[in-house]
């Protein structure tokens, strides 16, 4: 009877976990956060009368006027290639996820793969899934590398995020992103051990064609949206992998505001300690794409060799990724040869509503 469980158990795990057919893993990372930071009791102040009891964040980063997605993107890209110490050459493929790319018609890959050095001979392509546009980039650069057909693929998550003025979204809507070189195994700072995803049709969040900032199902975007999907896919990726919170030393969830991270966390079972590394949305914001994997970088930052790490992505519309993965010595080579994440947060400018709105364009003359 053993037996028989022991192998129902084993097909399950083979046929929800997404393992490539050769190892993979993080070869180097980067972040880049702008330095422009708007309090989130300025907007308090303009929109609610400067009522602050129950503020989402303290602040978030603000894009200059002369940074957007793509900018982003290649400052994430040049620190992540500091890290894995390749020639960009050797990259096979450069894809970059965000909701707020600069172009409706024109891709943003291509003008990073070449301020890199990764052009001409590369496929490149932009992604979509609103906030966990930059996991499924990952997990995509995962099966390229794990199927042989490369054996570097670079994966970014970017947004210069947008929120309609006056709108809760205004308070938590950030710039920032996160770049990282996947390659092989032997060759990685954390290996990647699996993913899992889950998603379902939920319209929690969404911007027609022609409109300028997205709508969103205010309280609808929770429990129905963010909590159920993270919470299945962090349960089946434990539960297929046969662990508990117990042998994560880390965890990061996708970070819109401050409570919703540690809500989903405890009721995942893991505790504070193990989230507190990763959680930056009190003081960069939610960077939408960049959300979950900015915060892995700030945990790849001060983690140590054989340390675990559960990350769960968000993206609304609905659907979640988990990634398992497991810190190498190379890790505490390397890690020093680009800013880290604490020090991209110290770089800080603080500035008021009138110069956001400038920076944003959000005034617009007919």
């Amino acid at each position: 009877m053993e037996k028989v469980k022991s192998k129902m158990n084993n097909d399950y795990s083979d046929s929800i976990l997404m393992k490539p057919n050769r190892a993979v893993g993080i070869v180097g990372y980067g972040v880049y956060i702008p330095r422009y930071r708007l309090p989130a009791s300025e907007v308090a102040r303009l929109w609610s009368g400067g009522e602050e009891e129950s503020l989402p964040i303290k602040e978030k980063a603000v894009p200059g006027i002369d940074e957007d997605t793509i900018t982003i993107s290649i400052e994430a890209a040049r620190n992540a290639l500091k890290r894995a110490g390749i020639d960009p050459a050797g990259i096979r493929a450069v894809w970059v996820g965000s909701e707020s790319h600069p172009y409706a018609v024109k891709p943003s890959s291509t003008i990073v793969a070449e301020a890199i050095g990764c052009s001409p001979h590369i496929q490149a392509g932009d992604w979509e899934f609103a906030c966990k546009a930059g996991t499924e980039a990952i997990v995509a650069a995962i099966g390229l590398i794990g199927s042989g057909m490369a054996n570097y693929a670079l994966a970014i998550g970017a947004d210069t995020a947008q929120g309609r003025p006056g709108d809760a979204l205004e308070y938590t809507a950030a710039a920032g992103g996160a770049a990282y070189v996947l390659g092989p195994a032997e060759e990685s700072l954390a290996i990647i051990n699996s993913t899992f995803s889950y998603v379902s049709d939920t319209p929690d969040f969404w911007r027609r064609p022609m409109q300028n900032y997205p709508e969103h199902g205010q309280r609808f975007t929770g429990d129905p949206a963010y909590f159920k999907h993270i919470t299945e896919a962090g349960q089946h990726m434990m539960q297929a992998s046969g662990t508990t919170p117990a042998d994560y030393q880390y965890a990061v969830f996708h970070q819109p505001n401050t409570k919703f991270p540690q809500r989903v966390a405890a009721s995942l079972g893991f505790s504070k300690e193990q989230t507190k590394a990763g959680l930056l949305a009190s003081v960069i914001g939610n960077t939408y794409a960049g959300s979950s994997i900015v915060g892995l970088t700030a945990i790849l930052d001060v983690a140590q060799a054989g340390d675990r790490i559960l990350l769960v992505s968000f993206g609304s519309g609905a659907g979640s990724d988990a990634i398992d993965l497991t810190v190498t010595e190379a890790l505490l080579e390397r890690r020093d040869k680009a800013l880290n994440t604490k020090e991209y947060i110290a770089r800080r400018t603080e500035i008021d509503y009138a110069t956001y709105s400038r920076m944003r364009g959000n005034l617009r003359m007919k």
